[in-house]
This record gives structure tokens, sequence and C-alpha cells, in this order.
């Protein structure tokens, strides 16, 4: 299937888009990072928040501090979650899992 073909406007609007969600991924990120927000705050706002909902669970959680990418893997084996899933896409027993890990 091929792309449809852009206007200069639509183009340029797109990419505004585009950077205005790296942007608020990037806080995000940066806030989880900090310790301002809880990644179980993150998780349960992930249905109705756009930003988090199509953020890797695995991006989130490696922004947790003491987490790498080893404790990640495992963490995400243990609760049966695919590496490239996104936050929305976690189902209920999924997310609890993860929290409880995390306490």
């Amino acid at each position: 299937m091929a792309l449809p073909t852009l206007t200069p406007e639509q183009r340029a609007e797109a990419l505004a888009k585009a950077a205005e969600a790296r942007k608020a991924r990037s806080e995000l990120l940066a806030s989880i990072k900090s310790g301002q927000t809880s990644i179980d705050q993150v998780l349960k706002k992930a249905k109705e928040d756009k930003t988090i909902g199509k953020t890797k669970v695995t991006q989130l959680l490696k922004a947790v501090p003491g987490l790498g990418a080893v404790k990640v893997a495992a963490l995400l084996e243990q609760a049966g979650i695919d590496p490239d899933r996104r936050a929305a896409g976690l189902g209920e027993r999924q997310r609890e899992t993860l929290i409880q890990a995390l306490k």
C-alpha cells in the first residue's frame, strides 16, 4: 500500500504534531526518572492519556530509577508481556502484575 502524497502544508503539520508527541513523551519519561510520577500512576492512566498509551512499556520501565535493560526484560517475561507492547495495550492482569513486581 502506497503512502498518500502530502501537500507541503500537510507535511509541515504532521512534522509539528510528531515533534509535539516526542516532546510530551520525553517529559513523561523525565518525570518518571526524577520520581515526580510513579510508574503505577502512569500505567493506570495509559488508557485515557494518548501520550502514555502510545509509549512502549519497555521505555516506561527503563525510565524507573534502578531498572535497566536486564531487569526490565525479566519483569516483562515474568508478567507475560511482549517487549514491543505499548502501555494502552496492557491487560488489567498484566498491569497489576507489573505494579506488584515494582513495589
